[in-house]
Parts: structure tokens; sequence; C-alpha cells
């Protein structure tokens, strides 16, 4: 088993560190918004895991790879949700400069965190490759004769530990680099790169059919 566990968490790093969606929102978040909300987004996206290494689990995510519609509708609701996320992003872009430097209530703080929050989870279980990922790979590294159940929980433990130390790490570095260059040009540009990506992510989404988490 351990060794097992050491073989799942190498894979699972390497794919963890790929540059992909989970990682552009905690970029994002944290050099446009400031690194708290970095690690907001990052706690959305560890739900949102943790629900798919659950329902592989009890094998839910079986009806992801044996139902073309069922993935087509998770396909379909993903693109959706990341276009609205790209214009959104482009939108707060052109809007940005009326907010600089204005006072910011708790309430509004409160919000903001929240949207973060729902922006990791809305992202992460509208990709219907995150739970492919999970249903996929997992099940390659469990030793014959352990329990499935436990054994996918144990995995899924190992995937998120790391996930959040890499965002822990992502959130920093964009975050200091925000602070380093304080022109609110910058953090404009940010939100237009995050929006046309988050765009280019929705266009993969509708354009691929299978294949590991983005």
């Amino acid at each position: 088993m351990i060794g097992a566990v050491l073989a799942f968490a190498g894979v699972a790093a390497l794919i963890n560190i790929t540059p992909g969606l989970d990682t552009l929102l905690v970029v994002r978040a944290s050099a446009a918004q400031g690194r708290s909300f970095g690690l907001a987004a990052a706690s959305g996206v560890l739900v949102g895991c943790l629900a798919w290494g659950v329902a592989t689990a009890v094998g839910l995510t079986a009806l992801l790879t044996a139902s073309h519609l069922a993935y087509d509708v998770l396909r379909f609701a993903g693109a959706a949700y990341l276009a609205w996320l790209g214009v959104w992003a482009l939108v707060r872009s052109r809007h940005r400069t009326s907010t600089e430097g204005s006072s910011v209530t708790q309430e509004h703080t409160a919000r903001s965190w929240l949207a973060a929050f729902r922006s990791g989870v809305g992202t992460n279980l509208l990709n219907p490759k995150a739970g492919v990922f999970y249903m996929s790979l997992i099940p390659q590294f469990i030793p014959q004769g352990a329990p499935a159940f436990g054994t996918t929980l144990l995995f899924t433990a190992v995937d998120l530990v790391e996930l959040a130390i890499w965002f822990w790490l992502v959130s920093g570095a964009a975050h200091a680099l925000s602070e380093r260059i304080r022109r609110p040009s910058f953090r404009r540009r940010m939100e237009q790169i995050s929006g046309v990506a988050f765009l280019g992510f929705s266009v993969n989404v509708l354009a691929e059919h299978r294949g590991y988490r983005g």
C-alpha cells in the first residue's frame, strides 16, 4: 500500500502542477483581489475535488464514462459557466478604475470571498474532466485485494494535500508579484488575460470529449 500511495502521489503531483483552469483561478484571484481571495478560490477547488473523490468511491463517476448524455450535459454546463466567468472578467477589467482605491466594506469583502469560493467549486464540479481524472487514474493504483472505497478516499486525501500545498505556493507568488507591481493597469491586464483564458477553456471543454483534469 505504501508503494501504491507513493506512486499515485508522484503522478498526481505532476498533473496538479501542470498549468490549468484550477491554477488559473487561484492566480487570478490572488493577483487581482488578494491572497485571501486566491485561497478562497483554492478552497472551492478542494471542495470540488473532495466531492469527485467521494463520488468515485461510491461509483457515481462511472456514469461519466458509461453515459455520453451525462458527460455531455456536464460538459455543456461547464463550458457555459466558464464562458460567463470569462465575459465577467473582461467586464470587470473595463470598470476596475472606478473601484480602485475606494473603501471596501466588510460585507462586500465577505461577498467577494464567497464569490471566489463559488467559482472554485463551480468550475471544478462542472468540469467532467475532473471526474474522469479520478475515475480513470485512481483505480490504476489500488493494490489487488485492497478495499476500493477506503483506498479511493485515501488517494483523494493525498491529492487534496498536494493541491493545497500547490495552491498555497501559487497564491503567495501571485500576490507577491501583484504587490510589487501596484499599478492598476497590471490588475486590469490580469483580468483581461484571465477572461480570455476562461473563454479559451470554455471552447476547449466543448471541443474535447474525454481527458484528464485541466
